[in-house]
């Protein structure tokens, strides 16, 4: 395998939530506690500007704001990985551009998301974009939101390239989980991370690299744990801290009655808390006071926050 900064990637990588008070205006307070809020819970590095961050509903100026106030506030305490997928190949250079001047380590890009790009096309972009990327680069793999997914074989030559150095696979199909294991077996330093959180404890006790889960912005050492406990082979404890994960899936993101309840939920458990503000960026609002009491009354039961 080619490239730089081989190393290895394990661990739990919160995709962080993005703080904000208006539609072009961070809660910079609250952006501030967060990032402590994750540090201080043990995590393995930090994503900005992924899914859960709403990156493709932010403007590019909010972006960098972003990436830039982050850096900082992290300090290199831990590493810092920034989303760069736009459907613009000069943008997703730029951004990478500026999150490597900004003090980032790694960035992370989905598939460009409105022309369907066969995967040999898909291939020659990553042939392309790879050699211009100043970090070492993250595939990640979102068909539900890009309508496109890297193959394994796709995901296997694209491992050959300069500075690729893993995929975060947030299909949900353990199918193909178990296929880019099997693929990178003999190749440890290409990290294999999971997206959904409900399966981060199966990936890892499998050989899986770590997680990018959302719930770790509210309880971080909980995914840690977890996580720790999986790879370490350590089953009972494994199995009890899978069940309050898939307990805070529940009650958490279950609120509401659409697919944006996973994030509406998480960012008024975090307003809850005091941690930041709730506000989402458009076509999304923040929960409405029946559905914040109902996850204030889920956070009580859960033992995180006193009643």
């Amino acid at each position: 395998m080619a490239g730089v900064a081989r190393r290895e990637w394990r661990g739990i990588f919160p995709p962080m939530v993005t703080p904000l008070k208006g539609r072009d205006e961070l809660d910079v307070s609250g952006l501030e506690r967060l990032t402590e809020h994750l540090i201080v819970g043990g995590v393995h590095g930090i994503f900005v500007l992924g899914s859960t961050g709403e990156a493709p509903s932010l403007s590019h100026r909010l972006r960098r704001e972003l990436v830039g106030r982050v850096c900082r506030a992290v300090g290199g305490r831990v590493p810092v990985l920034v989303g760069i997928t736009d459907t613009s190949f000069v943008e997703s250079v730029e951004m990478a551009r500026f999150a490597a001047e900004a003090g980032a380590e790694a960035v992370v890009l989905a598939p460009p998301y409105y022309f369907p790009a066969g995967q040999p096309e898909l291939l020659e972009y990553l042939q392309h974009l790879a050699p211009e990327m100043p970090l070492p680069v993250f595939l990640y793999n979102m068909p539900a939101y890009t309508k496109l997914f890297f193959e394994p074989d796709t995901v296997l030559r694209a491992a050959d390239l300069p500075n690729v150095a893993g995929i975060k696979d947030s299909s949900g199909n353990m199918t193909y989980f178990h296929r880019l294991l099997g693929l990178f077996q003999d190749l440890p330093r290409f990290s294999l991370l999971i997206g959904p959180e409900e399966l981060l404890v199966e990936s890892a006790l499998l050989g899986g690299s770590g997680g990018v889960c959302g719930g770790a912005n509210l309880c971080p050492r909980l995914y840690v744990e977890a996580f720790e406990a999986a790879a370490s082979g350590d089953l009972p404890r494994a199995r009890t801290l899978h069940e309050r994960i898939m307990v805070i899936s529940h009650a958490i993101y279950g609120v509401g009655k659409y697919s944006s309840s996973y994030l509406k939920g998480l960012k008024c458990a975090l307003s809850v808390l005091g941690i930041c503000d709730d506000f989402l960026a458009e076509p999304f609002h923040r929960f409405r006071e029946p559905e914040r009491a109902k996850v204030r009354r889920a956070l009580e039961e859960l033992g995180i926050m006193r009643k």
